[in-house]
């Protein structure tokens, strides 16, 4: 790994790396901030998953979780959200597809298979890498995420049962198969058979059994994209039908932004904390 920058915060360590990636097949970079309590052993670690058109970078200089994290005693790992660079596909001026725009999906479609491999990314690679390099207890895992980084987030805990303590999200894509912001990312990335595309959608996976303890779910009510790409009820059906506890709270006059994201993350943070200490 490369080390591009550290810097000290709340008496931990905000840092960002590079590596190169076998699953992506290009470097990807990511961030973590290790509180200070991982000076004297192993801490537990929450994984950020970033939404579309962003980097590890929007997170660190909008979101406000390093003193909450320092609090708690938490990591904090925050991947890239697609590969990007010479030779992997793209689509500029497309900001829902391509660079910025993964999925969180291992593509099946030419020419995108080689690269955009971010289920595998996030699930296997990184956690491998991170566990070998970073005082971290990886039995005690949590995951959460904003708009397109909160379905990444809610799709990984649900097929991987036992891996991650908890999960929540802010403003999570909850139906990613029928929203028109993620139709044409799907069919491009996993082809024209929608079948393949319920691995992928929080929805249908836990109409098909999918399970997971509980879900936090937080979403502005002045967000522009709720009637039409998030669609929170959708949520709230799939969970009641199946008896999962989902805590969704509509938080009046919030939009989209990370002015939303900031207000609430520290309660997040707080949420995770007490199920990975538990």
């Amino acid at each position: 790994m490369e080390l591009l920058s550290a810097s000290k915060a709340f008496g931990g360590s905000q840092r960002v790396y590079r590596h190169d990636s076998a699953a992506c097949a290009c470097p990807m970079s990511f961030a973590i901030y290790l509180p200070h309590q991982a000076e004297e052993g192993p801490v537990p670690v929450l994984w950020y998953l970033s939404g579309l058109t962003c980097t590890h970078q929007n997170v660190m200089d909008k979101g406000e979780y390093r003193a909450a994290a320092a609090a708690n005693g938490i990591a904090i790992i925050c991947p890239d959200t697609s590969p990007r660079g010479e030779g992997v596909p793209d689509e500029p001026e497309n900001w829902q597809f391509g660079s910025g725009a993964g999925f969180y999906l291992d593509a099946t479609q030419e020419p995108y298979a080689k690269n955009y491999r971010m289920e595998s990314y996030i699930r296997d690679e990184l956690p491998e890498l991170a566990a070998k390099n970073f005082p971290l207890d990886m039995g005690r895992q949590g995951i959460f995420g904003h708009s397109m980084g909160g379905h990444g987030a809610i799709t990984l805990a649900l097929k991987n049962p036992g891996r991650y303590r908890s999960v929540s999200a802010f403003a999570p894509i909850t139906q990613p198969s029928t929203a028109g912001w993620s139709r044409p990312a799907f069919e491009k990335y996993l082809g024209p058979d929608e079948a393949a595309w319920r691995a992928y959608d929080s929805t249908l996976l836990i109409a098909d059994g999918h399970r997971v303890r509980e879900l936090l779910v937080d979403q502005g009510s002045a967000d522009g994209f709720l009637e039409e790409g998030l669609r929170p009820q959708l949520l709230e059906v799939a969970c009641a039908a199946a008896g999962i506890p989902l805590q969704l709270a509509l938080r009046e006059g919030y939009d989209h932004s990370y002015n939303f994201v900031s207000t609430f993350m520290a309660q997040h943070i707080a949420w995770h904390a007490e199920r990975l200490f538990a």
